[in-house]
């Protein structure tokens, strides 16, 4: 009854988008968000002394010194080693990462696909001398330039590790377990107001996976290249999930007291809180459903304006070394992105569990992307929609 539902749904949703047509605006002149053209940076061309601090923004979990777990410190030995000081703030969302960077007081940044292209044509980070770092070639050659680091071959950060996006449940109460995204999608759930979702407009992407992988006369072959009409497909399947859904997460530590309550029983989550939250005693699993799914592979990016860009480039090539690397990755719960790192994880399993080295798993995750109107999927006849429709999409979404 519930997939039977579920196919009424997408029915009426699809007539509609027949009847409004999938007409496109006018294409913008560049090729970034809302038409940019790409900014002239330069990059730095040789490493100096240390300034003595470094301001980082990041997410939760990649800059420990040891004040959430004192055996979590990978901050200390770095500042030892090369007298910089480690002034980290960590950020939200990757919107917030956006807007702090763009103020010109952080020298790096961990950013997310939905974020570095932004950052990126919006000439707040730099171009990265790879050469500079000399940890970088060990870095897997699935995460290095691509679309969402890279520009036309240029490389504007340093990978730090991936991850899916994955759907968790809680064991005690959804029955039976389920396999596919159609569980948080079903219109009929039996789980209304216990379902949670991220709170992004990037989670448009996870409507679009589904769509593409259930949809396929709406022509979809990336979740990060819409056209009006299948744009619209994803936003009407969301607004229909959103009647659902109990509440929108940002905040990790809140969807790990979600479940833990009860309040939250099926959604996407992140390895590191399903950990947490089984570390809690929470009944929850969490897997990669049969679609696959959307996923990161985080960046560091150094700000055009950095003030301390040497202790920038210093902290990259710490936080990708072997040993951090490792250390950072099982604290968070994601494949490291130097390779080396498999050899100095405490769980010697840990590589083989988070697919470290299993390109045919990543090959059914989709990246984090920032969305641009020059289609993403090499598409020239259409204009794809851009993240500010994205972001304005979103909004409606939830009302």
């Amino acid at each position: 009854m519930r997939r039977s539902g579920l196919a009424l749904l997408m029915a009426g949703v699809l007539g509609a988008m027949t009847l409004a047509g999938c007409g496109g605006s006018d294409k913008s002149g560049g090729g970034g968000p809302g038409g940019a053209a790409l900014p002239k940076v330069n990059k730095l061309a040789s490493l100096g002394a240390g300034e003595g601090q470094v301001n980082i923004i990041a997410w939760a979990g990649y800059v420990e010194d040891g004040s959430n777990d004192p055996k979590v410190d990978w901050v200390h030995d770095f500042e030892k080693e090369t007298g910089c000081k480690v002034n980290s703030k960590v950020a939200g969302t990757s919107d917030e990462m956006v807007s702090l960077m763009k103020t010109g007081e952080y020298d790096v940044v961990s950013a997310s696909g939905d974020a570095s292209l932004r950052l990126i044509y919006g000439g707040d980070v730099a171009p990265v001398n790879t050469s500079l770092v000399a940890n970088y070639p060990d870095v897997f050659d699935g995460l290095k330039n691509k679309q969402w680091n890279s520009v036309n071959g240029v490389p504007y950060g340093i990978p730090h590790g991936r991850g899916a996006n994955l759907l968790m449940y809680r064991t005690d109460t959804v029955k039976p377990a389920p396999t596919s995204w159609g569980a948080v999608f079903d219109a009929n759930s039996p789980y209304k107001g216990k379902i949670t979702a991220y709170d992004s407009p990037i989670y448009i992407a996870d409507a679009a996976l589904y769509l593409m992988k259930t949809h396929s006369d709406l022509g979809i072959t990336n979740p990060y290249a819409l056209d009006d009409k299948q744009f619209s497909a994803a936003v009407a399947l969301l607004k229909a999930q959103n009647k659902n859904i109990g509440e929108y997460w940002s905040d990790y530590t809140k969807e790990v007291q979600a479940f833990k309550a009860g309040n939250s029983v099926l959604g996407t989550t992140w390895q590191v809180i399903t950990n947490l939250a089984q570390a809690d005693k929470a009944p929850v699993q969490a897997f990669l459903p049969s679609e696959g799914a959307t996923g990161w592979s985080d960046t560091w990016m150094v700000s055009s304006k950095a003030k301390h860009p040497n202790c920038a480039y210093l902290w990259m090539n710490h936080i990708i070394s072997p040993k951090a690397n490792a250390a950072v990755a099982e604290w968070f719960g994601e494949a490291p992105s130097n390779k080396l790192a498999c050899d100095q994880t405490s769980d010697k399993n840990f590589c083989t569990t988070f697919h470290a080295t299993d390109e045919s798993y990543f090959s059914k995750v989709w990246y984090w992307t920032t969305p641009l109107a020059q289609c993403l999927d090499g598409r020239k006849d259409v204009t794809c929609k851009d993240y500010s429709a994205w972001t304005q999409a979103w909004t409606e979404i939830k009302g």
